[in-house]
């Protein structure tokens, strides 16, 4: 891995084929920066504010060897469509960092530096509010407050970052499942309805057993699923008699992860197979690793009822009409049903400016606040989005489309409704 430079410098990029792909009237996002060493001007990574009506836009740092600018500004007007239709007091932004991440976590203080660096140079993007996202973590987050709490001269700001150590003010979003609880809730109201789904030894094949599959498998299977398929970077697993998730989960964070499950497995794929597992047959698919995993190149094989998108970006429009319309397999978008993370990221930093607020979450017990607040927001979006679908006078809509609609809405509504 290169050095990193003495500091980052920021420059304005151009808005021409900004289009990130999302919206309904093609708008561009309102900034396009790169992050740049001013020594070279070699790129170090991106920053993308789409959208500040609702508020300054709360959004990770993706960190990546291979990020793109592309990349960052659909993960950008995700977070806009996340933080409208989930009525939070926030924008979207997003921002991606082109360095390995193993690399740089197996150099001792490196990722401290880059923090640093990272956070003096985004300091005058007022309209950004740092979170973590693959690839960064809580410790990188305190980083970046410390830094901004230093120049304001008061760390009870709500700029970022934020996703901070619990023992510092943070709430612990992976360690607690936000983002797996809304994907439950997500399930469970399909299950009410009239969908057809049984949670109840439905099957379930889940792509990227992290920080979300793993939570989302747990609670799944706890609620009578049988998690038969699950992958990793390192291996894919199938059984349709059902994984031992509790294996799976002692072993996720060991050297070559899922590789060492030793349980009973019918197929066992390879680091350079790993897609095939979407293949496999199941009630419910999960992708949840990186975008696009499911698009035109596989759409054809794909055997499930269901998608629940735990990954941000991991199929297209186009694709998810052929899935809906021509498959009849139901694809919920990302920006509705992945959204736990953000809510927590929202409500800690509402907890740190506000302690009135505090003290309510508090009072409820802060996880189960939480998980209310995150099954309450995607259950009744998940309701109104499916109910839209049944009432629209267009017979090929499908979920993205309806849950478009309704956070773009949320958007240009002059009323801003908060949800917490």
């Amino acid at each position: 891995m290169v050095e990193l430079p003495k500091k980052f410098e920021i420059e304005t990029l151009p808005q021409d084929g900004a289009d990130s792909g999302f919206s309904a009237d093609r708008r561009q996002p309102e900034q396009m920066i790169r992050l740049f060493d001013p020594a070279d001007n070699r790129s170090w990574g991106y920053v993308v504010i789409d959208d500040t009506r609702r508020g300054p836009g709360l959004g990770g740092v993706r960190m990546a060897r291979d990020v793109t600018l592309h990349e960052v500004t659909r993960l950008a007007r995700a977070m806009t469509l996340k933080n409208s239709v989930s009525q939070l007091p926030f924008g979207g932004g997003k921002a991606g960092l082109a360095v390995d991440p193993e690399s740089a976590n197996s150099r001792p203080g490196f990722k401290a530096e880059l923090f640093a660096l990272f956070a003096e140079a985004v300091y005058p993007l007022t309209g950004y509010v740092p979170a973590p996202d693959m690839g960064t973590d809580e410790q990188d987050m305190q980083v970046i407050h410390d830094f901004f709490s230093r120049q304001l001269e008061n760390d009870r700001h709500m700029r970022g970052g934020v996703g901070r150590p619990p023992d510092r003010g943070g709430i612990p979003i992976d360690e607690w499942g936000l983002t797996a609880h809304g994907l439950l809730a997500a399930a469970k109201t399909l299950e009410d309805s009239d969908s057809g789904l049984t949670i109840k030894n439905a099957r379930v094949v889940i792509q990227g057993y992290g920080n979300v599959g793993a939570p989302t498998a747990t609670k799944l299977h706890e609620a009578g699923a049988v998690i038969a398929g699950a992958s990793d970077i390192h291996a894919g697993l199938w059984s349709p008699d059902g994984l031992d998730v509790e294996q799976m989960n002692s072993i996720r964070h060991r050297p070559g992860g899922l590789a060492n499950y030793a349980g009973r497995t019918d197929k066992r794929f390879s680091p350079g197979n790993l897609d095939r597992l979407l293949e496999a047959p199941c009630d419910i698919l999960i992708p949840a690793a990186r975008p696009d995993a499911v698009t035109s190149r596989n759409a054809d094989r794909i055997d499930c009822r269901f998608v629940l998108q735990g990954a941000n970006t991991p199929s297209n429009k186009m694709t998810e009409y052929y899935l809906q319309n021509r498959r009849n397999i139901l694809s919920l978008s990302d920006f509705v049903v992945n959204v736990g993370g953000v809510i927590g990221c929202a409500a800690e930093l509402l907890m740190n400016a506000d302690d009135e607020y505090k003290a309510r979450v508090s009072d409820c017990g802060g996880k189960t606040y939480l998980e209310n607040l995150i099954y309450n927001t995607v259950s009744r979006n998940v309701s109104d989005i499916l109910r839209r679908l049944k009432e629209t006078k267009r017979r090929d809509s499908i979920f993205r489309e309806e849950a478009l609609a309704l956070a773009e809405e949320r958007l240009r509504s002059v009323d801003k409704d908060y949800w917490m």
